[in-house]
């Protein structure tokens, strides 16, 4: 009949390319994620361009509240209660360890909202989804930065020279970036299917902050218990930063192995899960 295809001359067939996450033992391929480097570059510059917006003090906001944070651990635990600072302005002291904490907890928490934030994109079209819970946790650096060049003022204030070790201090930053990530993929992927995380997330964070010696120094917790203390990353961290940038005591070599160790932990397992579960995402966001 004419007006249809003959059957002896088929219409050409296009191409069909199948995108799908990446199989294999490994629950991540670091070539796929180099693929989608620009996305995470997009994710986080739009992150960084939204944060402050509408509001009156903007970016600001990044140095006043850790230097809140620090007035109120000077009043309350450095003057009444008198907790020690191995010999150094408790100020300072303080708010070394505050800047590796604000960012663990601001990556924290972007990390775990990370895929329930992003529905519309999930939805939409694929790419490799541990690209949103990353992105998150690379959101906070800038604000890192700002806080890092005030705290170098400070130490310049009461005349504090940070010696060779400060150049340690990347590393220190990176192990607070993996301990955000480690949890933050774990949550972001049950945040998925149970929303009670938004509700225990700051909860938890304020409990992991009493842990994380801040406003107190790691030389009060007895020597038997820190091996067990330790096990929490944070504790590496706070004080990898306190000998890197105050010289306190030495270097803190058996606390930093098994803060590393724990990381690692919650990395692999983390990982491990997230891809379990990845797959149902676009049904269940």
């Amino acid at each position: 009949m004419s007006g249809f295809p003959s059957s002896s001359h088929p219409t050409s067939s296009l191409p069909v390319h199948v995108i799908a996450p990446a199989g294999g033992v490994l629950p991540v391929r670091l070539s796929e994620i180099w693929e989608y480097r620009e996305l995470v570059y997009f994710l986080v510059w739009r992150e960084i361009k939204i944060r402050y917006k509408q509001t009156a003090l903007g970016a600001a906001w990044a140095v006043l509240q850790p230097l809140l944070a620090m007035t109120v651990f000077t009043l309350f635990f450095g003057r009444l209660a008198g907790l020690p600072s191995d010999g150094l302005p408790y100020s300072v002291f303080t708010f070394c360890a505050l800047l590796p904490w604000q960012l663990f907890a601001f990556a924290l928490t972007e990390s775990s909202n990370s895929v329930v934030a992003n529905q519309r994109l999930i939805t939409k079209v694929y790419f490799p989804r541990l690209i949103l819970p990353l992105a998150g946790v690379c959101v906070g650096i800038a604000d890192f930065a700002f806080t890092f060049v005030l705290l170098l003022a400070m130490l310049a204030y009461y005349g504090l020279t940070p010696g060779w070790a400060m150049l340690t201090v990347p590393l220190w930053t990176v192990l607070a970036l993996a301990t955000a990530l480690g949890v933050g993929i774990w949550f972001s992927a049950i945040n998925v299917r149970y929303r009670d995380v938004r509700y225990t997330l700051p909860f938890l964070t304020q409990i992991w902050l009493i842990a994380t010696p801040v406003a107190y120094s790691s030389s009060i917790v007895p020597e038997a218990w820190r091996p067990v203390v330790a096990l929490n990353p944070m504790v590496g961290v706070v004080d990898g930063f306190r000998w890197a940038l105050l010289g306190t005591a030495s270097f803190p070599g058996p606390t930093v192995l098994v803060s590393s160790l724990a990381v690692l932990v919650l990395l692999v397992s983390g990982l491990f899960y997230f891809r379990s579960v990845e797959r149902t995402f676009a049904d269940i966001v």
